[in-house]
């Protein structure tokens, strides 16, 4: 059994939203800068060269990308042979989350309570924590801070069977189409494809933070998300919405078993800010 103390995760969380708000992934950079040399819309190409500066001041200057910050989301991989000491785990995440926030002067935007009074907490905790239980003795924290000008634009469905793909493709596709310009595009899709409706929309979420340019390692499923972002490319929709060629920068979908009478389908779409950080204790 190896000790991890909580102090450590709250430390590890509060660097990694750190980064996560002020440094871009190279990966999401690079396919920026990549759209620019495929995108033919003047405007379009206006709205990528501001989003590939943009990202130049955030990480120069240690500001936010965006100033929506999001709402903080955790994914743990918690070895089995982990035990957390000196303080409760989901605590030590909110601290963290707390630290960052507050710390790095990043804007507070969680309500307590989401329907009457809706206060703000006025340190964007609590965290959405997801926790799942593997081999070893290393915990795996990926953070994402999620803005909801995209997560606004989200969506699940509880397709039959017989929608089959077709029944996906047209569901995601007009799920981003639709969506036009409010997630701030160009932006990366994630797509769940089965279990229940809440494993479709975990799925999806955690498919955002996959790296872009990646590709399934089940061939017919790469083979989907490339159909897919070959068609909500020719949408036109373009950066910032103003029309184009370069709507979103990836689609990532991942499946899991369902029942014979389903086929849940989940779509988590993500902008240009696609932040996120990874980190091993």
């Amino acid at each position: 059994m190896r000790e991890v103390a909580a102090e450590a995760v709250a430390c590890e969380v509060e660097r990694l939203f750190l980064h996560a708000s002020y440094a871009i992934g190279e990966d999401v950079e690079a396919a920026v800068r990549s759209g620019l040399e495929r995108e033919t819309s003047p405007a379009g190409c206006a709205a990528l060269r501001q989003i590939a500066e943009n990202y130049r001041i955030a990480r120069e200057e240690r500001v936010a990308i965006c100033q929506d910050t999001g709402m903080a989301v955790v994914f743990a991989d918690v070895g089995q042979d982990v035990h957390i000491v000196s303080g409760g785990f989901e605590d030590a995440v909110n601290e963290g989350v707390r630290r960052a926030y507050t710390g790095g002067y990043l804007r507070k935007s969680v309500v307590a309570e989401p329907l009457f009074d809706r206060v703000n907490t006025k340190d964007n905790t609590p965290a959405v924590l997801h926790a799942r239980i593997v081999p070893g003795d290393k915990l795996r924290l990926l953070v994402v801070p999620k803005g909801f000008g995209s997560e606004n634009m989200s969506r699940v469905k509880m397709l039959t069977p017989a929608d089959g793909v077709e029944g996906v493709k047209r569901f995601v596709i007009e799920t981003v189409t639709e969506a036009g310009p409010n997630p701030c595009p160009p932006v990366i899709v994630g797509v769940g494809i089965g279990g229940t409706m809440e494993m479709a929309a975990l799925m999806a979420k955690r498919q955002t933070a996959r790296p872009v340019g990646s590709r399934h390692a089940d061939a017919r499923y790469a083979g989907l998300e490339e159909e897919m972002l070959a068609a909500v490319n020719r949408s036109g929709v373009g950066p910032a919405g103003t029309g184009g060629r370069v709507t979103a920068l990836a689609v990532h979908a991942e499946y899991y078993p369902t029942h014979i009478a389903g086929l849940p389908v989940a779509v988590n779409v993500c902008c240009h800010a696609a932040r996120h950080a990874e980190g091993v204790l």
